[in-house]
């Protein structure tokens, strides 16, 4: 039975029908087959709405996108043009913090390459950097913050695996900025040229008055990840302040988005959110039907028959999350394959929070892999240059993003440093 409910739903999805409607019409036909009252799909369901951080999901989502309509990238390019000008590679480094600083409060790398792409190919290209290097790092740089919190990935995660979200939060923060400093190595590798540093001196804003603009959108994640883990707020909280924050910076203060815009952000946030929640719904209950057919179980012993260490598990599910990553979008993929791969990876000694990292990791760079990382297919439309062209650009940062990788699998602490 569950060999044909899994073939039904490849070919539902063939045919293109919604990733929600497949995961419903498969928890529908597996409890039916085994003459289960199917009012427990509905109980399933409602389950979701019982979770404390749900909230959290659409404010900081909302959050994300006023940010990304507004000024505030440019704001940012000026401060790190002011600051950063001295370095080798500063304006490279700067265009990873912003993409990584929107992505962790959008939680969609797409959004963030159209958003701010625009605004950074531009300025590296004044820059003299390379054009393959600035494709190369704007394409992987899209999905940077996707482990950096509030990352609605990791609510997501939390919320599937029941882990808290706010160790979710500080797990992610190692290894995500093992990331950052890679790609900023490299960064430095290729602007430590006299000619560029030269350009960046003679672009660079005045500091004072760089500070005094965007000084506002500096403090949002130290407003919230310090109330975070400060104890004073919990988490949908953070997110509700975080996104009253940005409506009277953006609306009252710089008066970049009107009352006539918000009702369009509203909408596209609610968008991604209502996806998100529909097929986190839908998950709910076929998981529960996946736990009482003791599929994890049989996965798990044939998997144990073939693998023996916890060392070459760690290897193939990377393996296997890299290639997921270039198929399936980040949040299909976690209700999908997190209720398969979370009880194998407890029975080879591997700590949920660790395993969320790792699951993350993998797919954020999924997105930039080729041939079918949706990242590669946004930044052709968003640059207007060949695939075949972004491929090759993406190369490098994808191998210094495959080292980290293994760094964040094989080096638990990275991750759970907070939790010892």
């Amino acid at each position: 039975m569950p060999l044909l409910t899994t073939l039904s739903g490849v070919l539902l999805a063939i045919v293109g029908t919604p990733l929600f409607v497949i995961i419903c019409a498969l928890a529908l036909v597996a409890f039916a087959a085994d003459g289960v009252d199917l009012t427990i799909i509905f109980i399933e369901m409602y389950r979701l709405a019982d979770t404390p951080a749900l909230t959290a999901i659409p404010l900081f989502a909302f959050t994300g996108f006023v940010l990304a309509e507004s000024g505030a990238a440019r704001r940012l390019v000026r401060i790190s043009q002011a600051l950063l000008w001295w370095m080798p590679g500063g304006l490279g480094i700067m265009a990873l913090v912003i993409c990584a600083l929107l992505t962790a409060f959008t939680g969609a790398s797409g959004m963030t390459i159209v958003a701010v792409g625009g605004l950074l190919l531009p300025a590296l290209q004044q820059a003299r950097y390379p054009e393959q290097f600035s494709l190369g790092l704007l394409t992987t740089s899209g999905s940077l913050g996707l482990l950096f919190p509030p990352s609605i990935p990791l609510i997501v995660y939390g919320i599937i695996a029941g882990t808290p979200i706010d160790q979710m939060f500080i797990a992610g923060i190692g290894p995500g900025l093992l990331m950052l400093a890679g790609l900023s190595a490299y960064c430095v590798y290729v602007g430590r040229g006299r000619a560029l540093r030269q350009i960046q001196q003679e672009n660079r804003p005045p500091i004072v008055r760089a500070l005094r603009e965007g000084s506002l959108e500096l403090l949002l994640p130290i407003v919230v990840i310090g109330g975070i883990y400060s104890g004073l707020i919990a988490v949908s909280e953070a997110a509700a302040l975080s996104a009253m924050y940005v409506l009277l910076v953006e609306m009252a203060v710089h008066r970049e988005i009107s009352w006539r815009q918000l009702p369009t952000v509203i909408r596209e946030t609610m968008v991604l959110v209502g996806t998100i929640f529909v097929i986190l719904a839908a998950a709910m209950a076929y998981t529960s039907y996946l736990i009482d057919a003791q599929i994890p179980s049989a996965l798990l012993d044939l998997i144990r028959g073939h693998v023996e260490n916890q060392f070459v598990f760690l290897l193939l599910l990377n393996l296997f999350l890299l290639a997921v990553g270039c198929m399936i979008d980040m949040f299909s993929a976690l209700v999908i394959v997190v209720p398969l791969i979370l009880p194998i990876a407890t029975a080879y000694d591997i700590h949920p929070v660790h395993l969320g990292i790792i699951f993350l990791a993998n797919l954020e760079i999924g997105y930039s892999t080729p041939p079918v990382g949706l990242n590669l297919f946004i930044a052709s439309a968003r640059f207007d240059r060949p695939l075949l062209s972004l491929y090759r650009a993406s190369l490098p940062f994808l191998a210094i993003l495959l080292a980290c990788l293994l760094l964040i699998t094989y080096v638990p602490a990275l991750s759970l440093f907070a939790l010892d």
